[in-house]
């Protein structure tokens, strides 16, 4: 993106469609069918996972920055209750993740050489405590490059306690069965993302899976998604009953207004009668 055009998109973002007088520069309105109500609410998968292993391309339904702006402009005075279509829409997209989270279990399952459940136990503790390690490290990272040492040091601390578990839970691992079985690749699926995790993976491999933009994004939508289901049934039910409320208006008004036509047809039936 040129300079040109990020500063395009900033003034977009800051002040919505009607910036220089184009009031319908973009021919639609963000109220309309065709806009993404999640990107409105940057939370769409489309937009978080982008330029990921996992990138879902170009959402089917518009985004753009100066209709977010006009959403939360107008937003501050009306309920459009969006919340509630992003609901649905990030619940659809991670009912989908989770049933090939769960295709991959399977895959697994069947292809991977079968161990004891004594075995199996064993490299499991290795698997966590590897995954506690590379969460902690990509987390160690992240402080020390936001200027927070001391945040920093303390989390390599904890690293360095886990790494001495980690040693004796391989050990035990090890231990537990041939050389030749030891060897090979014993992978588990990443519960939040789906992607594949083995038990020989180095700290490094496992600190940028953890600290990666796709963990990441799955992290943000998961937590958006569980942070809109807390509201989400009250949410319908206030939007039922303003629904239903414009509806009793709307009879009203229509019945008002027929009362008005039978009033008129009575008045001019009168004058009719008076000039008789």
């Amino acid at each position: 993106m040129s300079a040109h055009e990020q500063m395009r998109a900033m003034l977009d973002q800051l002040m919505g469609t009607g910036r220089n007088g184009e009031s319908d520069r973009h021919g639609v309105k963000f109220y309309d069918d065709s806009v993404c109500k999640s990107f409105l609410l940057q939370c769409c998968p489309h937009e978080i996972l982008s330029s990921t292993r996992m990138d879902l391309g170009e959402c089917p339904k518009i985004h753009d920055l100066a209709l977010r702006a006009d959403f939360e402009l107008a937003s501050k005075t009306k309920d459009y209750f969006y919340d509630i279509d992003a609901t649905e829409h990030l619940e659809a997209f991670i009912a989908d993740c989770d049933r090939r989270t769960a295709a991959a279990k399977q895959r697994l399952a069947e292809t991977q050489e079968e161990l004891s459940a004594e075995v199996t136990e064993k490299a499991n503790a290795v698997h966590e405590l590897a995954e506690q390690i590379g969460q902690k490290l990509a987390r160690a990272e992240a402080l020390g490059e936001e200027g927070m040492v001391e945040e920093s040091m303390k989390l390599m601390g904890e690293i360095d306690e886990l790494r001495k578990k980690k040693a004796v839970a391989e050990q035990e691992y090890r231990n537990s069965m041939p050389a030749s079985s030891y060897q090979q690749q014993k992978l588990r699926v990443c519960e939040v993302c789906s992607a594949y995790l083995g038990i020989h993976d180095n700290d490094r491999r496992l600190a940028d899976h953890f600290g990666g933009k796709l963990h990441l994004g799955f992290i943000t939508i998961r937590e958006k998604l569980a942070e809109l289901k807390k509201t989400v049934d009250k949410r319908r039910e206030e939007r039922g009953a303003i629904e239903r409320e414009r509806s009793s208006g709307r009879r009203h008004y229509v019945g008002g207004r027929e009362l008005d036509r039978r009033a008129r047809r009575h008045r001019e039936t009168a004058r009719e009668r008076d000039r008789e």
